[in-house]
Order: structure tokens, then sequence, then C-alpha cells
């Protein structure tokens, strides 16, 4: 049986609770579950104590036994002190697709060719005015 420590939403429309539960991965995300092992209300400040509550022990008990965390709960352990942090590769995330790649080119030739039109005129005053002299 393939163990999952991971999150089972809760609360009604737009007012999300979760529940950090112990269940088989088989099962749906709200459906059976073994045991509660805390709560997470995200609606909450991030720097409040009722935010994310954990029984710790029993969920160091469940990584013992194997249960694999999800992404979200492994930062919820990793800022709890629980587990080391781990390196995460999201290579491609957050890089632009080819259009915004396309435009963001566009807009600095534009903005290179203005700069080089407002100095090419500020150099060649000063190169008249020694002229004169």
């Amino acid at each position: 049986m393939a163990m999952k420590i991971r999150l089972a939403r809760g609360g009604s429309k737009k007012r999300p609770h979760y529940s950090i539960v112990a269940a088989d991965s088989r099962m749906p995300r709200d459906g059976r579950f073994i045991e509660k092992l805390g709560t997470y209300n995200p609606l909450l400040p991030k720097d409040s104590e009722e935010r994310v509550k954990m029984d710790i022990e029993r969920v160091q008990a469940w990584l013992d036994k194997g249960a694999q965390p999800t992404d979200r709960i492994a930062r919820m352990l990793e800022a709890a002190g629980v587990r080391e942090k781990a390196e995460r590769a999201n290579l491609k995330k957050g890089t632009p697709g080819k259009k915004a790649q396309d435009r963001a080119e566009e807009r600095a030739a534009k903005a290179a060719a203005a700069t080089e039109a407002a100095n090419a005129p500020a150099e060649e005053a000063p190169a008249e005015a020694a002229a004169e002299e």
C-alpha cells in the first residue's frame, strides 16, 4: 500500500480549509484516509501560528513507515524543521513562452534605438560648439 501525507480539502466555495492526512495514494483527495495529522488554513496570514498545525510526532512516525509527503506538505515540513530542504527542479516553469520572448526582444530593440537617437544629437552638439570656437 503506497501511503501519502497530503491535503484533503474542506470548507465552502472560495473559503478553503485543508486537513493534513495520511492516506492510501489510490483513494480520492477528499476521500477515505487513515489518520488526520493536522490542519492548514490558507486564509490566515503567513506569520500566524494557526495557519499550519501538525502533530509532528505522528507525521514523523508515518515518514518512518515510508509515507511520501506531497510537494506542498514537504514544504511545510521543511518550514517546521522536520525535513531538510530539497532541491527542486522547475527548470522551465518560470521562463516566458516564445511569443513573450519575441515581444521582449522587440521592446529591447526599440529601447536601444530610442537611446541611440537621443544620444546622437547630444553628442553632435558639443562637437559643433567646439568647432565654432
